[in-house]
């Protein structure tokens, strides 16, 4: 249990735990099975959080519960184990996932369940006392859901790409293997010269990722390039790459390798959570950022750091000895210019679009600056203007076309591009949210960021670099679309156990819950 949360309204442990089994129960009945797929809370341990080596998380849900261990150990408390199958590969090749799109959890794939939950759990303050997971079919637009959702356990919502290209990688195509979100930052690392023994934290700890040794070498090439496409979805990228729909992908994969599993993300499979592992090497657990909205039992504070007027103070989220890949490159290569665009994550890098908000913004962050922006009608990446009905796609399209600017702007002379270089694009999360995968504007969302690759690529042709640049293209999770006939809130059942016993509670997300507040 949390800091707070260990002596739930002055009850003490064991009146702590009865509020949390209550509202396990209510979570768990077979009534709210059609919007409640897990549910997780830890169980005690030495350590920090009361979560140390051989901590336990328990998952359960209407078929069954499990106690899960980091090393992948499951022991069946009852009923059905309900994280039972955890292959990575599940629902592959692609086939497969468009048959049974959204899956029910009797057929559902959860990869890796008991280290990703217990590094959410791992958080001294921040961590709540339970996680509650949507079903992947559940739809509720009013509590912030979209026709496309994520932030599950399972393995679709779950995989991002990766795929690496360019100097230094091997060729191999498409290939039947997977990786891990905190695998990027390593990766990354590699290609741009430093050795795995500096593959550290700021206090010198390993990482949680490790270097795709196999795939790319040390010092690969001159310059490296990370790119991610927010919300990509894996299988349907190197479809439609395959199918000649994105020629940019195609390019990439012509000259590199992908992982036909991708790159699985820590839970949940939230933005700022997983962008902030892509770029780090470690999970929520360390690096303290544990998704888009948590509540903070130490400071009091509801902290919402996936929102246009707090981007910009990333940095303030992460917990004491996180480094990011831009400050871990600078302690072994000093000088080297390092540059991260549209992307939050930043702390470190020698330029960074949140450099010019924190400098020329407000109190209201990006959000003073959306004058600055590109105008959406007079881009020319669009395919389908009609998508630009859609305001988060709007501004999507508008946030990646400065994206695109500023890209073209640092690679304007070769000699002083940056040695590390990363691309955040947001387009793809807004197709994928409007329609869920597969959807018309999730495809031309696709097809919208593989003409801004292209032309980046075009201008390196021009420059005659390409070659020696080191490129790895990824996302932070991946989608499952949403029946909009499975609706509901598990808010009512929660209240209906909890108000009753005198017990203040919040659900943040929704899905974190924090009890005794």
């Amino acid at each position: 249990m949390s800091t707070a949360g260990a002596d739930v309204a002055g009850t003490g442990t064991a009146g702590a735990a009865a509020v949390r089994d209550a509202a396990v129960r209510a979570l768990t009945d077979p009534a709210l099975a059609g919007v409640v797929d897990l549910v997780a809370y830890p169980e005690a341990g030495p350590g920090p959080h009361n979560l140390g080596p051989g901590a336990t998380v328990v998952v359960a849900n209407a078929r069954g519960a499990v106690r899960l261990d980091a090393g992948g150990l499951h022991t069946v408390l009852h009923g059905e184990d309900p994280v039972g199958d955890v292959d990575p590969m599940a629902f592959l090749p692609y086939e497969l996932e468009v048959a049974d799109p959204s899956p029910d959890n009797a057929r559902n794939a959860y990869p890796d369940p008991g280290r990703r939950l217990l590094s959410l759990f791992a958080d001294p303050s921040r961590s709540p006392d339970v996680a509650v997971v949507h079903t992947p079919r559940h739809f509720f637009p009013d509590e912030g859901g979209h026709h496309g959702e994520h932030g599950s356990l399972d393995v679709v919502q779950s995989r991002a790409p990766l795929l690496l290209s360019g100097a230094g990688v091997r060729p191999r195509g498409v290939v039947a293997e997977h990786a891990r979100i905190v695998d990027v930052a390593p990766t990354l690392l590699r290609a741009a010269g430093v050795p795995a023994r500096l593959h550290v934290d700021a206090a010198g700890l390993p990482l949680d990722g490790h270097a795709l040794e196999a795939l790319v070498d040390e010092g690969a090439g001159r310059w490296v390039v990370g790119i991610l496409w927010d919300g990509a979805h894996c299988s349907e990228l190197l479809h439609l790459a395959a199918s000649g729909e994105l020629p940019g992908v195609a390019r990439l994969l012509a000259h590199g390798t992908a992982l036909a599993g991708g790159a699985v993300a820590e839970f949940p499979s939230i933005t700022l959570c997983n962008h902030t592992s892509a770029l780090t090497g470690v999970g929520p657990g360390r690096h303290g950022v544990l998704g888009n909205v948590f509540y903070d039992r130490a400071t009091g504070e509801r902290v919402v750091p996936n929102d246009e007027t707090t981007w910009h103070r990333s940095a303030e989220w992460l917990r004491p000895g996180v480094a990011t890949v831009f400050e871990t490159l600078a302690a072994a290569r000093p000088g080297a210019f390092t540059a991260c665009v549209d992307e939050a994550v930043e702390r470190g890098a020698g330029y960074s679009t949140m450099q010019l908000v924190r400098a020329q913004a407000g109190a209201g962050g990006a959000g003073d600056l959306d004058s600055a922006l590109p105008d959406a009608d007079a881009s020319p990446f669009v395919g389908e203007r009609a998508h630009l009905a859609d305001s988060y796609y709007r501004w999507g399209t508008r946030v990646d076309d400065a994206g695109v600017a500023q890209m073209l702007q640092l690679w304007a002379v070769p000699d002083d591009a940056p040695a590390l270089t990363w691309w955040s694009n947001v387009v793809t999360d807004a197709g994928h949210h409007g329609g869920g995968p597969r959807s018309q504007i999730a495809r031309d969302s696709f097809r919208d960021a593989d003409r801004r690759l292209s032309a980046f690529l075009d201008h390196l042709d021009r420059l005659g670099v390409t070659d020696d640049v080191t490129f790895l293209l990824t996302a932070d999770h991946g989608f499952e679309g949403a029946d909009v006939t499975r609706t509901g809130s598990w808010r009512p059942a929660l209240a209906a156990a909890l108000d009753p016993l005198g017990v203040g509670w919040r659900d943040e997300g929704p899905g974190f819950l924090y009890l005794g507040v």
